[in-house]
């Protein structure tokens, strides 16, 4: 088995690197929104997971039952983190999987 070409390898792992910094950078850009109680609450959070805005319909707000709006806000928020997660896992799950390529196993 030949012996991989170290110059080589270091110029990909840079290019992979910088490719990954834009890729971060682009994510502060993206935002994704879930919402919760039939959209009675939305939660608007990017891509590098910064909440960056939570509306709440009029309807939602039940003096009687906070919990409820309580758990509408939870839900809403816990969605947007998991949908701005697997937009992030999108855009660098490519990039991690190019070390395989380059004779470094398990990457």
């Amino acid at each position: 088995m030949p012996q991989p070409n170290m110059n080589q390898m270091l110029k990909q792992v840079q290019k992979m690197q910088a490719d990954m910094m834009a890729a971060q950078e682009q994510l502060k850009d993206e935002e994704v929104e879930a919402s919760a109680g039939g959209g009675m609450v939305k939660v608007k959070i990017s891509g590098d997971l910064i909440v960056k805005a939570i509306t709440i319909a009029p309807d939602a707000i039940d003096p009687d039952d906070p919990e409820l709006l309580q758990d509408m806000v939870l839900a809403a928020t816990n969605e947007a983190i998991r949908a701005a997660q697997e937009l992030a896992a999108s855009k660098m799950g490519g990039l991690a999987g190019g070390l395989g390529d380059m004779g470094l196993p398990g990457f």
